[in-house]
Order: structure tokens, then C-alpha cells, then sequence
């Protein structure tokens, strides 16, 4: 079985910042992601330090779309669709008035 892929994105709710990412393994990824926020070693120093001040409980992780896998079973790279997914997304917060924490 294939894990999903997809956007998700990490919303602060106490400003109107949120940290996107796409990914081929949803799951996975969040929960890397919850790991090292956790042990204080995420990439994003900014999201790091907001995540550390304020606690988990002040942010919420959300699946925002699932890529589908298309029909064709030769298709492995989605790197290139991912990064589209993203990019529409980042489009759509924009609109939002959402800002992105800056790595």
C-alpha cells in the first residue's frame, strides 16, 4: 500500500502564522515533524522557537490536500506535482492574509 502524499500545514493559533509543506508520505512526515519540534530540532528556527514558547497545544497540524496516485504504476516521482500542490496552496493562504514562518 502506498502512503498518502500531499500538502499539510502547521497553523499557530495565537497569530495568523502557519508553516506549509508537501510530502509522498504524509503520515510520515508529520510525525518527523512532530518529533523534532519536540526534541527541539526542527529546521525552521522560527516555527522552533514559537513552538517552544507557546507549547503544541497553541498549533494545529492539518492535512490541507491528498495528491492522488494516477493510473499509470510506472509514475513513482511525484516531486514535481508536489511542488505545484504547494505552490496553489501558498496562493490560497496568501489570499487568507496567512503569513509563513521563514526558515
Amino acid at each position: 500500500m502506498k502512503p498518502d502524499m500531499g500538502v499539510f500545514f502547521i497553523r499557530a493559533n495565537f497569530n495568523n502564522k502557519c508553516y506549509l509543506e508537501s510530502t509522498g508520505d504524509l503520515k510520515g512526515t508529520i510525525n518527523g515533524t512532530k518529533f523534532k519540534l519536540g526534541a527541539g530540532i526542527h529546521p525552521n528556527r522560527e516555527l522552533q522557537e514559537d513552538w517552544k514558547k507557546h507549547g503544541a497545544g497553541n498549533f494545529n497540524i492539518e492535512v490541507l490536500e491528498v495528491l492522488e496516485y494516477d493510473g499509470d504504476a510506472s509514475t513513482t516521482d511525484f516531486t514535481e506535482d508536489l511542488a505545484l500542490l504547494k505552490m496553489i496552496w501558498e496562493e490560497k493562504l496568501l489570499k487568507q492574509k496567512m503569513e509563513f514562518y521563514k526558515r
